[in-house]
């Protein structure tokens, strides 16, 4: 098992009760839905392996807002990353991610 975390600016991000960012512990991609002024600065990831007991920082990287106020335009799209097929024991939790993409 590993876990996925984001730190911003230096401090940690806490994405539980943020309706606006979201973490996949599937692929450790962090998603910011609707971009603010305040989403502006560095994001490093933080890739932990409980069993190891060992954290691993990325590189940071900035998120910047583009001062032109033009972004691409690209179809709605959904996007998922389910197995072709899920196992789970009786009385056990799944987790399943699914995003929508678009403008």
């Amino acid at each position: 098992g590993l876990a996925y975390t984001w730190v911003f600016n230096n401090n940690p991000l806490s994405v539980q009760e943020d309706s606006r960012r979201f973490v996949s512990q599937e692929t450790g991609n962090l998603y910011i839905a609707k971009v603010e002024p305040s989403d502006v600065g560095n994001y490093t990831c933080v890739v932990t392996n409980a069993e190891a007991e060992q954290s691993v920082r990325g590189p940071p990287t900035p998120l910047t807002l583009r001062s032109d106020g033009v972004m691409g335009e690209y179809e709605p799209k959904i996007e998922v990353r389910f197995p072709e097929t899920t196992y789970a024991a009786k009385g056990s939790s799944v987790q399943l991610e699914c995003f929508a993409l678009g403008k």
